[in-house]
């Protein structure tokens, strides 16, 4: 990495350092205002915001990534951030872990503007307490207690074999639906619970995570489909008629897919590549799979998916063709 290419990765952190905790207090805000509050271009800014969809917790999954509203972007020029909940929520970090953000966060204030330097100086001095105290920071999450509250009862609907309504957001659309379910039990994958049920909206089995639903009320009326086990998500939350079946092929540079994600299927390629078969319950989260992959993943099947993939790496790369500003 060249030093120019280093020092534009340095700046464009420093940025979103700023720009998240300030889309996280707001429910959305104009391309313009979000500019002019933060010192930016709004070219620049717009630029800022596809790299912020790529980020979030560890996994890569759409639960995992801050999901950034492109349409409201381009058209309304509106900015609507959603699916970054945990941003509220105290940080846990282990001393080593927290010593290691220091490390990373001294190196980014020596370079850095005075404003973004002062939100250095604020996260590392409570960094700092955290190492020098061994303590780890609380994150309580799925524990809260509104969440503790609900898996008891839903799991109560469970063994009686009630239905229930619930509320339910879903951040891909920015919407609460209200819809009863036939709840067969709760279920956990990377920390986060889920409850396994039936949905009479859909008329076909679901996932509902607990954090996303905000209201619930168990019903007088008896299910009515045929209980069965919870779904076992050792593989990952995505499965049966929920996902689809996608093949990539992976150069040698991009195998290690093979170890990360949950692969239904590997065949080796003469070249030290490999043609993958992975389920897929959200295009998106292939799109961003394939954007840091890129040039080394491509799409097999099906066409469609490769289609939409190669539309979001061409923009991508046409960020890089202009120079900031």
């Amino acid at each position: 990495m060249s030093a120019t290419t280093a020092g534009a990765a340095k700046d464009q952190v420093a940025r979103l350092l700023r720009l998240v905790p300030y889309l996280h207090a707001r429910d959305q805000v104009s391309l313009d205002e979000a500019a002019r509050a933060l010192g930016v271009p709004p070219a620049q800014l717009e630029k800022d915001l596809r790299v912020l969809f790529l980020c979030g917790l560890p996994g890569g999954y759409p639960d995992d990534l801050i999901d950034v509203d492109l349409d409201a972007l381009e058209g309304e020029r509106v900015i609507r951030v959603s699916n970054a909940d945990y941003l509220a929520r105290p940080l846990r970090l282990t001393p080593t872990e927290a010593s290691a953000i220091i490390v990373a966060l001294r190196a980014l204030r020596a370079g850095s503007a005075k404003d973004t330097r002062e939100v250095v100086d604020r996260a590392l001095a409570k960094l700092e307490a955290a190492a020098a105290g061994s303590t780890p920071l609380v994150d309580p999450g799925n524990d809260v207690p509104g969440t503790v509250a609900l898996r008891a009862q839903l799991e109560e609907a469970v063994r009686a074999r009630r239905q229930v309504r619930i509320t339910y957001y879903v951040p891909a659309r920015d919407q609460e639906s209200e819809r009863v379910v036939d709840p067969h039990g709760v279920v956990s994958h990377h920390g986060v619970a889920y409850l396994d049920a039936f949905c009479h909206s859909a008329d076909a089995p679901r996932l509902f995570r607990l954090d996303r639903i905000h209201e619930a009320t168990v019903l007088d009326s008896e299910i009515t489909t045929e209980p069965r086990e919870p779904r076992d998500l050792t593989d990952g939350v995505f499965g049966g008629d929920e996902a689809t079946l996608v093949t990539l092929r992976l150069r040698p540079e991009a195998r290690w897919v093979e170890e990360y994600y949950a692969v239904q299927d590997v065949r080796s390629r003469p070249d030290g590549g490999s043609d993958v078969d992975l389920q897929v319950g959200d295009e998106r989260w292939l799109q961003r799979l394939l954007l840091r992959l890129t040039p080394y993943a491509a799409v097999v099947s099906p066409a469609r998916y490769g289609d939409g993939a190669t539309d979001e790496i061409q923009r991508a790369l046409a960020l890089y063709d202009t120079p900031p500003g």
